[in-house]
């Protein structure tokens, strides 16, 4: 959320020690200031020789990173993304196989059957809205509502190439296409569709967040707890509907970077964040949906018991992982600004 905080806090990436001694952990990480620098403090009180340094970036621009570096690598822990990410990365041996001390209390389908990955926090993705300017009963409460011509240039997204959420919001919608007719071309149409609503394409979520501040676009497609964030910890007049069909409910998750520098370390900081402490911290004050199912129900928000119960859309996360990248491809060549260029 704060590329350039993040990128003058990564300044000793790669190992090796900080200009005060200590340790370098280098974390990557799509998760925003707030969190990181909550756990970076907390790691550091219990580890004072460790540095703790995070680079905090999109889901995909971790992915690409993570690959470049592969034969150098400057990462130790990979802090999440959607498991999908995860998929590609460990296919292409990106990812340390680690079993954490509480492998047992996630589902199947929520990690890596070789130990490569782990599902820590649930995401469902949300339309948000500025409710100054959006009465809530006039809100779009469902995917297609958004097609509606009231929406006409009043729309604003955060920009889909680098963003984990974005990505499988419309490999979900691509998704949702090839289950109903067996190609992705109904699904290329609605985003296409989609496109000629949009008034602009975010570079980041802090300027998605000022856009709809501003109400220079009034409506948006996001994660439910980077939106509940901001309407908590700003002055942003936002609100939120999960769709009613059905939303991608993402399985976001953590790794050790293959051959980490630092990977005891690593090691530790993958438990130290994920024991059942942090994710009641994590769910109380980042709006975190806890994977683990060993953790209590009356430990955790109230808000929490309706959250696991969203309708979930059906994902193909196999084809996700093979097709992602080439639809997005796709979108951004032939369909990103295409109402722009035919007028």
């Amino acid at each position: 959320m704060v590329r350039i905080a993040a990128l003058a806090a990564c300044t000793a990436c790669g190992g090796g020690a900080s200009g005060d001694g200590r340790t370098v952990l280098t974390i990557y990480s799509p998760h925003g200031k707030d969190l990181l620098q909550h756990y970076e403090q907390a790691f550091e009180r219990a580890n004072p020789t460790v540095d703790v340094q995070w680079l905090d970036i999109g889901a995909q621009e971790v992915l690409d990173r993570v690959r470049a570096e592969k034969n150098n690598p400057q990462a130790d822990v990979w802090f999440g993304a959607p498991a999908e990410a995860f998929d590609r990365a460990a296919r292409e041996g990106l990812l340390d196989a680690y079993r954490p001390a509480w492998a047992d209390a996630v589902p199947p389908e929520a990690r890596d059957s070789s130990d490569r990955w782990y599902g820590t926090y649930l995401t469902p993705e949300v339309i948000a809205y500025n409710r100054d300017a959006v009465r809530a009963e006039e809100a779009p409460a469902d995917w297609d509502d958004l097609l509606l011509p009231k929406w006409k240039d009043r729309i604003v997204i955060r920009d889909p190439v680098p963003s984990g959420t974005m990505r499988a919001i419309f490999g979900g919608i691509i998704l949702r296409g090839v289950q109903a007719t067996g190609s992705s071309d109904s699904g290329f149409a609605w985003l296409r569709r989609l496109d000629a609503q949009t008034r602009d394409y975010a570079l980041n979520p802090a300027v998605l967040y000022q856009k709809l501040g501003r109400q220079e676009g009034v409506v948006t497609i996001y994660n439910m707890p980077d939106i509940a964030t901001l309407e908590k910890r700003t002055r942003i007049p936002i609100a939120w509907k999960v769709p009613t069909s059905g939303t991608p409910v993402l399985v976001d998750a953590i790794a050790i970077v293959r051959g980490a520098k630092q990977r005891a370390l690593a090691a530790r900081y993958y438990e130290f964040v994920t024991t059942r402490e942090a994710l009641r911290e994590a769910a109380r004050d980042f709006y975190r949906i806890p994977v683990r199912t060993d953790i209590a129900e009356d430990s955790l928000p109230p808000w929490i018991r309706e959250a696991r119960h969203v309708k979930a859309m059906p994902l193909d996360r196999r084809l996700l992982a093979d097709s992602l990248d080439r639809w997005m491809r796709k979108w951004d060549a032939e369909i990103r600004n295409s109402s722009l260029r035919d007028e």
